[in-house]
Parts: structure tokens; sequence; C-alpha cells
């Protein structure tokens, strides 16, 4: 790897990705292999916390890698693999159990929400999570890692488990700051946009833009967003539908709100919503074509995967080596 710096982020396969995943984060990953040495996961061992069907897990891990390299986020210029297919993340996430405290993981708050949401599965994954996000991070070194809101807190632990291993073993962990680079758009639902746009929010098709929507399902999605009576374009609090889509449209647009305001102004809703239908499905199209020809290509896909996980190991286990050795465990053959 090279001396930029290490980025690394990982999504997880719990849902069919959305339109929020895409300008939340997938938009803006594309442009960091230039500047750092990039390393994306599938987080397919966090979804574990909660029961799936298993045919539709390996499903949507194929697809988030194939949307991964529609998206340009590439093996060759970066590493891409699957989380399980590295067995030093289950590894190094028992120790770092050994080196977090109870009262740490108590005040997680998305431990409470997800048990809150799952009352009949609050199991010990569900709960010791933040110790295998920390593995994952610690494990390569991640000097940056790209988090929203919901994750900020599993960064800040994974900062004092890395510093109370370096405080007592000497320095062993790279301690990981959070990425702030351009602000990923803040996608809410099409029918509740109050709440992010999310699959497991809502049981409403028509609140969330899947990427494997057509275009057509996505253009009537926006055109049957909800919105308000008074036809004015103009974002602000007490019009979080028309805020939402004014959104939506300057992140494909790369327009400011105030531009787009201007744009609209002394237009219908229906207009409006039109134009935003449009804009999207001009974003999504080349990013879908791709997406298609990838998936379709199995051979390509198992190398990739294959690739990536052999890329990963080399990096994990040398740092999972020296945690060992520190910790007092005998060296492997």
């Amino acid at each position: 790897m090279s001396e930029n710096k290490t980025i690394l982020s990982l999504m997880q396969p719990s849902g069919d990705a959305s339109l929020g995943n895409y300008l939340g984060a997938l938009k803006n990953w594309q442009k960091l292999a230039k500047e750092y040495n990039c390393i994306y996961a599938i987080a397919d061992l966090h979804t574990l916390t909660v029961r799936q069907e298993p045919a539709e897990k390996r499903r949507r891990s194929r697809e988030i890698l194939a949307l991964f390299l529609a998206m340009g986020l590439n093996e060759r210029d970066n590493i891409v693999f699957v989380q399980s297919h590295v067995a030093a993340h289950a590894e190094l996430a028992w120790v770092l159990n050994c080196y977090t405290y109870m009262g740490e993981l108590n005040r997680m708050t998305q431990f409470k929400d997800k048990s809150a949401r799952h009352a009949d599965n609050i199991n010990a994954g569900l709960f010791t999570y933040p110790c295998l996000m920390a593995a994952d991070i610690l494990l390569y070194q991640a000097d940056l890692v790209p988090v929203g809101e919901d994750q900020r807190q599993h960064l800040e632990i994974t900062r004092d488990i890395a510093e109370r291993f370096n405080n007592i073993y000497g320095n062993t962990f790279t301690v990981p700051e959070a990425y702030i680079g351009k602000t990923g758009a803040r996608v809410m639902g099409l029918q509740e946009p109050e709440r992010k746009m999310s699959k497991s929010e809502s049981a409403n098709a028509n609140n969330i833009i899947l990427l494997n929507d057509d275009l057509n399902q996505i253009a009537n999605k926006i055109k049957r967003a909800v919105t308000d009576s008074d036809n004015v374009v103009k974002a602000g609090p007490e019009k979080p539908g028309i805020t939402n889509l004014l959104n939506i449209y300057c992140a494909v647009s790369g327009k400011t709100i105030e531009e787009a305001e201007m744009e609209f102004a002394g237009v219908g809703y229906g207009a409006f919503k039109g134009a935003v239908a449009e804009a999207v499905c001009e974003e999504l199209r080349p990013v879908k074509d791709e997406y298609e020809r990838v998936l379709k290509d199995k051979g390509y896909i198992e190398s990739v995967i294959k690739d990536g996980a052999e890329k990963a190991s080399r990096i994990a286990y040398r740092t999972l080596s020296k945690v060992y050795k520190k910790v007092g465990l005998l060296p492997r053959g």
C-alpha cells in the first residue's frame, strides 16, 4: 500500500441499497481512491444480530459488491472484500471483548434502539456489536473512517478501546479519526420526510427508492412524494417533503439549495417533482447499466471476492499476530 492515509468503509447487506446509501455514502466514496488507501467491506457478520433469510443475505452481499464495482470502487485501486472471508475480524473481536467494559456497551444508543425494535431477539452479539466494529477498523490500522451520526458513538468506543490497549501494551493500533469530507446528502423518506430513508424503518414501498427499482418506478415514487399545500418550492423546517426533494435534486445536479429555489420559483409542485425525477433517473441510469453488467459476470465477482479476501487477510493478520504476541498467546506455526 502507498504512504497515503488509510480510509475504511463498510456497508451491511441487511437490505437492498437505496438512494440514501448512494447519495449519502457511495457517491463520495468513489472520489477517495486518488487521495487515500481505500478499503471497502461487505459487513455481513454484523447482519447476524437480526434473523434474516440466508439465501436473501447471500444475494444482497453479491449485489452490494456488484454495486461497489459499478460505482468505480474497483479491485485495482482499492481493497474490496467480504468481512466474513477474513477470519481475523472475529478473532480480534474476541480479544477486544476482553478490553471493553460492560458500562461502555450499556451506554450505546444503537443497542437500546435495536433492542426496542427486536425485543424477541436481544442477543449477546447485539450487545457486543461495537467490539466487532472496532476490530473491523483496528485490523487495518485505519486512519480515517467515514461515519454518520448514528455510527459516531461506535467510532468513539473504538478509539477508547485502541487507546486502552495501547496504554497497556505499547503502540499497537492506529487510533482512528472520523473522516469529514464533503457531506453526503441526508435523504429522508418520500412518504415520511421527517425520518431517514430506510427500508428497515418503513413498510411503505413508496417511501424508499431502491437502486434495483427500474427507472419508471423511481420516477413514479418521486412524483408521489408527500409535500404540502402551498405549492411554493422553498426549503424550511415547516416543509420537510419539499426540503427533502430539494436536497435530492441538489445532490444529483450539483446546485445549491438557493440556486434550485430560484430555478423553480413560480413552478408548481407537479413540474418540480417531474424535474427531480428526471434528474435522479439520469444520475442513476449509467450506474444501473454498469451494475446489471457486473452482476451478470459471476466469474468476475467471484475473482474479486477471492482477491479481496487475500489482500485484506495479509494486512489483517499482520495486526492480529502483533496483538496475539502482546497478550501472551503462542505464535502460529
